[in-house]
């Protein structure tokens, strides 16, 4: 698929996001997915920001393509229907990205607020391993963490970032099937 938006660089806030979400031609489990993504988003960057959540304005993740991936993700996982959705351990290294903000630490303040509970691994690089997007999905989705599950593979596929760590992949393996007591 190739997707065309225009270029905007407009702050929203959840309820202009919301508001996005609800008039779209997504089903609507997926739309509470997206909306909720976004609660979970909004409501780790006023703690961070010591705001309301409602007083919050997105940057890069208040863009059409931003928004449009999230809902697109819980479009696709709606349709999937797992009935159990698990993930390893988060990988997290050290370092810093520059955003809307400046130049701040990674794991980004929100991702740290996000990851309560998540378990994560030391990652051998550095750089952003996980956004806070991420994480808000991956907590939104209701993601289990732990080691594979045994389970009967029907469909596999392998997806690399575009960000290069040095003797590291950066990829991400998913695995399709059913329960299997083995």
């Amino acid at each position: 698929a190739e997707v065309s938006l225009p270029h905007q660089h407009e702050h929203r806030s959840l309820a202009d996001i919301t508001a996005i979400i609800a008039s779209s031609g997504l089903g609507e489990k997926a739309k509470d997915l997206a909306a909720t993504t976004f609660t979970l988003l909004a409501q780790a960057e006023a703690v961070v920001h010591e705001k309301r959540p409602e007083d919050i304005h997105f940057h890069e993740v208040g863009a059409l393509d931003s928004i449009l991936d999230i809902c697109l993700t819980c479009e696709l996982f709606t349709r999937l229907a797992p009935s159990r959705f698990v993930v390893s351990s988060l990988p997290i290294a050290d370092g810093s990205v520059v955003c809307a903000h400046g130049v701040i630490p990674v794991p980004a303040p929100a991702v740290l607020e996000l990851l309560e509970g998540i378990p994560v691994r030391p990652f051998p690089a550095e750089g952003e391993t996980v956004t806070p997007t991420a994480a808000a999905l991956l907590r939104a989705l209701g993601a289990d963490f732990g080691p594979w599950p045994a389970m009967l593979v029907r469909k596999t596929a392998l997806v690399y970032g575009t960000r290069v760590f040095p003797n590291v992949p950066n990829g991400a393996v998913f695995a399709c099937g059913t329960a299997y007591a083995g």
